[in-house]
């Protein structure tokens, strides 16, 4: 196990196999970087930065979408997209 960072240490996965429960109580502590053959191939982090991660892309998503729909709604891109009730239309009908 090599610390890289203050808050990264890197594990080869025999160590992982060989050392789980002390690289589980590592990765409470801070995040956990695994690597075969010297490449990096998995993150393991506690379930509390994980979730905090995950809030925050959500976050994300949903201010991209008010921002398109803003922009649908104004009209600058109305030929870019379908009403619903277009859609629907033509599904009934076939």
């Amino acid at each position: 196990m090599i610390t890289l960072k203050e808050d990264t240490t890197l594990v080869g996965v025999s160590e992982l196999r060989t050392h789980m429960e002390k690289i589980l109580e590592e990765s409470k502590k801070h995040k956990v970087l695994i690597e075969r053959r010297n490449k990096p191939v998995a993150v393991i982090m506690a379930m509390e930065d994980y979730n905090k991660i995950e809030e925050t892309l959500e976050a994300l998503e949903d201010l991209a979408l008010g921002y398109l729909a803003r922009e649908r709604e104004s009209g600058s891109k109305s030929s870019d997209y379908l009403d619903i009730e277009e859609v629907l239309k033509g599904v009934k009908k076939k």
